[in-house]
């Protein structure tokens, strides 16, 4: 199905209404051989709070933004090649039902969706389009992943030193190893982490420690995500409720 709509004027047409949404401000989508899938709002659960955005699957990228206008207009442009996404699904907790991680080596972050139902198409369909780009390519699949950023609530302190309390005063920080939220004194040292950022990055003391000696296979938490400890591609940066993308 995917063949016979990749130069269909209907796939094209879906394309360029997609491409119109985001404005001058978005990359071009458009290219031979690609077809949008499908689309939909899910909830991303940022570092502040769960926020709604407008995904759209390709059968090579995942893309999402900010809903300015619902069905018009979106901002903040986010693309992610499909090759490099690894997606596990996580157990419903509180409000926070039918979502699952989606994973890259860049970066990492649960979403949620309304229903069950939806959910399930979600997964398989991305599944398939990672299982799909995979067998073409003849690449091995990605094991490696950034870690997904705890919520800022999560924490009231330090992840590490269990001591320092959050005030507005002592701001919370983010290990880009494991994703613990962390204070300041607990997150001095910096460490290249290349499938991240081109420089050094806020990293803990433990995480530190464990890179630098190269141990670092224990940095992250054992469920292959640190969101589970909770109660560059093209364009693959912070949400703006990430402002704080230094910390």
């Amino acid at each position: 199905m995917v063949d016979r709509l990749a130069n269909s004027e209907a796939n094209a047409r879906r394309i360029n209404l997609v491409e119109n949404c985001f404005g001058a401000a978005g990359q071009p989508l458009a290219i031979p051989g690609r077809v949008l899938i499908g689309e939909g709002v899910l909830t991303k659960l940022c570092r502040k709070k769960p926020k709604a955005r407008q995904f759209f699957l390709f059968n090579d990228i995942l893309v999402y933004g900010n809903i300015v206008i619902q069905k018009k207009k979106y901002n903040k442009q986010h693309i992610i090649p499909l090759e490099n996404v690894t997606i596990d699904s996580i157990p419903d907790e509180g409000d926070l039902r039918n979502g699952w991680l989606i994973k890259t080596p860049t970066k990492s972050f649960a979403v949620y969706a309304a229903t069950a139902t939806e959910k399930s198409e979600w997964m398989n369909h991305i599944n398939k389009c990672v299982c799909d780009l995979i067998s073409k390519s003849g690449k091995t699949p990605n094991s490696e992943h950034a870690a997904v950023w705890i919520p800022d609530s999560e924490a009231s302190v330090c992840m590490r030193c269990k001591k320092a309390k959050f005030t507005p005063v002592n701001r919370r920080h983010h290990c880009r190893k494991c994703g613990f939220v962390i204070c300041g004194p607990c997150s001095e040292k910096r460490f290249l982490l290349p499938s991240q950022s081109s420089k050094p990055v806020r990293v803990c003391d433990f995480c530190y420690d464990l890179l630098s000696s190269g141990d670092f296979s224990t940095c992250q938490p054992g469920r292959s995500d640190s969101f589970s400890q909770s109660t560059k591609p093209i364009n693959l940066s912070d949400d703006d409720d990430d402002e704080d993308s230094s910390d």
